[in-house]
């Protein structure tokens, strides 16, 4: 379980947001964060990460804490067992498909575990390819093999595919939540639409005015 409690200064799109957020996420849960953009959804992320030190909270994921800012504690963020996939491609375009997976691999891990994922996301007679030559699906879909290779406790999500057609877009977010499901991961997913949150996310948590305004099902919220 993921237990927060976090506060942190941001410039906004509309000026300064004063970001105060607690929550409970449960293991296995996936959830979407929602929110107008400039809300500050990424830097919840980047937080959950180690990317961005809040001003003020806890972080607590299992019995681990990671963040305690009264008592000096801010875990690295290579300490942290997560995959994060960002908006952008973030491979390697000197290193084929393999490569790409194998030096995400932790040390000593089994690299049996490449194939599977080559297999899992159809890129298998694809893994001596150099990313140049695949498309932004096949990119993405490696970015997210990618980030699964160390089989992470939590995947964040950050727009992974605002980029995408709505043809890729859709096969993409079954991707996600077969993994999601597979794996047994937490996943937190960042998007700006309603339809995806919709369709992958078992439960929305909507910010609004740097705190969460709505914290519930998919269902019950854009309907409402």
């Amino acid at each position: 379980m993921i237990e927060l409690s976090l506060k942190k200064a941001l410039a906004g799109t509309e000026g300064k947001i004063a970001l105060d957020i607690s929550c409970q996420i449960q293991s296995g849960e996936l959830v979407g964060l929602y929110g107008p953009s400039g809300a500050g959804k990424s830097s919840v992320l980047r937080m959950i990460a180690g990317l961005m030190r809040p001003d003020e909270g806890v972080l607590t994921v299992g019995s681990e804490t990671w963040i305690d800012t009264e008592n000096k504690v801010f875990l690295k963020p290579e300490k942290r067992n997560i995959g994060m996939i960002f908006q952008e491609y973030s491979i390697f375009p000197n290193m084929t498909v393999y490569e790409n997976l194998v030096f995400a691999l932790d040390k000593g891990q089994d690299k049996s575990f490449v194939d599977e994922l080559l297999d899992s996301i159809g890129m298998e007679k694809m893994a001596g390819q150099s990313p140049m030559k695949l498309s932004g699906g096949q990119k993405q879909r490696v970015a997210l093999a990618r980030a699964m290779v160390r089989k992470p406790k939590i995947l964040l999500l950050d727009e992974p595919l605002s980029a995408l057609d709505m043809e890729m877009r859709r096969n993409l977010q079954e991707y996600i939540v077969k993994f999601h499901r597979e794996y047994g991961l937490t996943t937190l997913l960042v998007s700006h639409d309603a339809s995806e949150i919709s369709r992958m996310a078992q439960r929305v948590l909507v910010l609004e005015n740097g705190q969460f305004s709505f914290d519930g099902s998919p269902e019950s919220f854009f309907k409402a």
